[in-house]
């Protein structure tokens, strides 16, 4: 039986990222990073797009080297059609486009929030678990986006509760700029956090109904806090940053925990995964492990890699749509914001 060789391009934000799987096993996944934002505090998107013009290429070519395979055996290019920056979208998409054209092959839009989903379907020839059963509950949790997700098959996902406001990945960055920390904040916050008490300092916490998020609140809570001390003390974030950090990490992580307990109670669901860039952090992969021995779930956590934006998972989600050809035309273009 053919091996269906699905090429996965992802530009929707500052990685330019491609990957190669071979029916669902992961062959190569390449990722050129972009330093220049951490000038700026935050992606610019021009910069960005410049750099996705510059670093796509050579990404393409190393990712199907490692892949070890020629260009003319690709089944089909995957790309990120969206939500994400339209400048970033717009050059892998029209590269993705290009290529396919020029090799006489498919193009399949995907979605971005539904291919961190499909990630936990990745396999390699180290793969012994069985990924999650349908159906199952997905916390999707970025830097944009906050939500959970009833995922019934591989193409039919419902969104049972979402943040109103903010999303959990911002707040992370949010605190982080906050307290003076280098860009990406996130990550910062939880290298600091292992060193500090997450009780050492209590912050507002949202009641909302139901199983939407907000965090806007939160946001409030910590700048005024912050604010606060440092009229008293122009030197309290330096002395006590590393608790800061486990104090806000602490807080934003409990707020998911328990709004997945109560999704988890409310459908009867034990299959429990996360996905997303913020799913990388240690404090939340930790509570999902310590929240399945309680509740029971059959816990599914990413590895890192295939967890903050990456290829891979737009590769392996082409591939599920290659089986039943849902292919696109070249008359698609991307889009800014999420249809999911």
């Amino acid at each position: 039986m053919t091996m269906i060789y699905i090429l996965g391009i992802e530009s929707s934000c500052d990685d330019t990222a491609a990957a190669v799987t071979g029916d669902d096993h992961i062959l190569s996944n390449v990722t050129a990073n972009q330093d220049v934002h951490r000038n700026y505090g935050g992606v610019v998107p021009e910069l960005a797009s410049r750099a996705h013009q510059q670093n796509i290429i050579p990404v393409i070519q190393a990712t199907i080297q490692k892949a070890n395979i020629r260009k003319n055996q690709l089944s089909a290019v995957a790309f990120t059609r969206g939500p994400g920056l339209l400048g970033s979208l717009l050059v892998g998409v029209s590269f993705a486009k290009s290529f396919a054209l020029g090799s006489g092959i498919p193009i399949i839009e995907v979605d971005h929030l539904r291919a961190h989903i499909l990630a936990h379907f990745l396999r390699n020839e180290k793969s012994i678990a069985p990924p999650p059963a349908f159906p199952f509950l997905c916390l999707t949790v970025s830097g944009g986006h906050t939500q959970i997700v009833l995922v019934k098959d591989y193409f039919t996902m419902e969104v049972i509760g979402m943040t109103i406001d903010d999303a959990a990945g911002e707040t992370f960055d949010k605190a982080a700029k906050i307290m003076g920390l280098p860009y990406p904040g996130g990550p910062m916050i939880d290298q600091l956090a292992r060193e500090g008490d997450p009780q050492a300092f209590k912050f507002a916490r949202p009641n909302i109904p139901g199983l939407n998020f907000s965090f806007s609140g939160l946001k409030t809570s910590f700048l005024y806090f912050l604010r606060d001390r440092l009229k008293e003390d122009p030197g309290f974030i330096e002395k006590n940053k590393a608790d800061l950090c486990a104090s806000i990490q602490s807080t934003i992580v409990d707020i998911l925990i328990r709004k997945m307990v109560s999704a988890a109670g409310q459908t009867g669901i034990r299959e429990i995964a996360i996905a997303g860039g913020v799913s990388a952090n240690s404090a939340l992969r930790d509570a999902f492990l310590k929240a399945g021995e309680e509740h029971s779930w059959k816990v599914f956590i990413p590895k890192l890699e295939y967890s903050t934006d990456n290829a891979a998972m737009i590769a392996i989600t082409g591939y599920f749509k290659y089986l039943k050809k849902d292919f696109a035309d070249q008359s698609i273009v991307p889009y800014a914001r999420s249809t999911f």
